[in-house]
């Protein structure tokens, strides 16, 4: 299922595609900002949901409406605008949308809103077959995929009762363990930072702090209410509950050295809780499948994740705008080079050989001694309270550091 997003507004076009994608396991979101955006993205792949805002930049809303409508009645069109008045909204229904949301809106609000207009469309884009799941996973590089997220509706709802008490620092601390969510905020606030300053973000604090408190609790709640975004086949559950697991022993570990050696560490805790996101990305693209009548074996589970974990890694660290420096951290946790090494980079691999059963001691040994740590406690744990408070971070809002420039170049950079 295609669904195609017009709206210039870049956050707010962010918050819809959220929400759109989880309306569905199949979703397919594109998003345009103005009006020949749209038109020509339509006339490249009409999608079978569009989402419309009224006024664009160079054109209007209603005027893609009426064009569309031309050509499809049937495709399913929701204006979503900051048009309340009664004479607006009959202009739209003369040109049979499928339903009218006026900004500001509540999240919960569109997603049901949205879902009930879906009903009509979603049967028969469930029974269609399968592709095969090769194909199916060459198509998922270039799609929004919304990992498996851990937050739910309730603690997000709870959470905007009392919003105007709440920072950046707050969300953060609360958020931190949850690989979907943190990659969601970093992947909105890296692309309102670039507009804005040219810089990215690398932590969850600072993407926060870019957006605002009241756009991240919407995008939690969006995020939260994906109906496919809990894995529902046990035979994918296993392997993303490990590799969860497997990362936030990492991030905990990561933090763990970085604040020994005095370095702030929510940089290294961002890296470590990331450093899966190419497993799980495949899990929830292998979970469409078999929502969709697909079969599968423990033996293919095995080799998808083998064959296609580190593309999709990759593939999602340059689409969520990633700094250079935080996706050399994520790649360190795997592979690291002796030809050019940092002290940040040793952090995350040794990080993540204290955290595996089967690292060579010799190495771990090495890789600390490099830190000047060679009596480190090698038992994988978080940090103790007395180094949490010992640790000052950055104020919220504070710009963070521009990516370092290095010519290093590995398979998981």
């Amino acid at each position: 299922m295609d669904a195609l997003i017009i709206d210039d507004d870049d956050l707010m076009a962010d918050l819809l595609e959220t929400v759109v994608a989880g309306l569905h396991p199949d979703m397919q979101v594109a998003k345009a900002s103005g009006y020949q955006e749209a038109m020509a993205a339509w006339k490249r792949k009409p999608a079978d949901l569009l989402i419309v805002d009224w006024n664009l930049p160079d054109g209007s809303g209603l005027e893609i409406i009426r064009q569309v409508r031309a050509i499809n009645k049937t495709v399913t069109i929701v204006m979503i605008t900051g048009r309340a008045d009664r004479d607006s909204i009959l202009k739209a229904a003369h040109y049979h949308i499928s339903g009218y949301i006026s900004k500001p809106f509540k999240v919960d609000m569109l997603h049901d809103r949205l879902l009930a207009v879906l009903d009509k469309v979603a049967p028969e884009a469930q029974a269609e077959p399968p592709p095969a799941l090769e194909s199916l996973l060459a198509e998922g590089l270039d799609t929004v995929i919304q990992l498996p997220a851990r937050t739910d509706a309730a603690s997000v709802l709870e959470l905007m009762a009392r919003a105007e008490s709440l920072s950046a620092a707050h969300l953060a601390e609360r958020w931190q363990t949850d690989a979907a969510l943190c990659s969601r905020l970093l992947d909105v606030a890296n692309r309102a930072s670039f507009r804005k300053t040219g810089k990215p973000v690398s932590t969850i604090r600072d993407a926060i702090s870019t957006m605002g408190v009241p756009m991240a609790l919407n995008q939690a709640l969006g995020l939260a209410m994906d109906v496919g975004a809990t894995l529902s086949h046990d035979l994918l559950k296993t392997p993303a509950i490990q590799y969860q697991q497997q990362a936030e022993k990492v991030a905990r570990e990561a933090q763990r050295v970085a604040l020994a050696l005095g370095k702030r560490s929510t940089e290294f805790f961002t890296a470590g809780l990331l450093s899966r996101v190419g497993e799980l990305a495949v899990l929830k693209v292998m979970d469409h499948f078999l929502r969709r009548g697909g079969e599968l074996t423990e033996d293919e589970v095995h080799d998808a994740l083998r064959d296609w974990a580190q593309p999709y890694g990759n593939r999602l660290k340059v689409q969520w705008l990633m700094p250079l420096e935080l996706r050399q951290l994520i790649g360190a946790v795997h592979f690291l080079t002796r030809e050019n090494v940092t002290q940040e980079r040793v952090i995350m691999r040794v990080a993540a050989l204290m955290t595996s059963d089967d690292a060579p001691e010799a190495e771990i040994g090495r890789l600390l001694r490099h830190l000047g740590l060679e009596n480190w406690n090698k038992k994988a744990a978080g940090p103790t309270p007395d180094e949490v408070e010992s640790e000052k971070p950055a104020p919220d809002g504070a710009e963070p550091a521009g990516p370092e420039q290095d010519g290093e170049k590995r398979s998981d950079d």
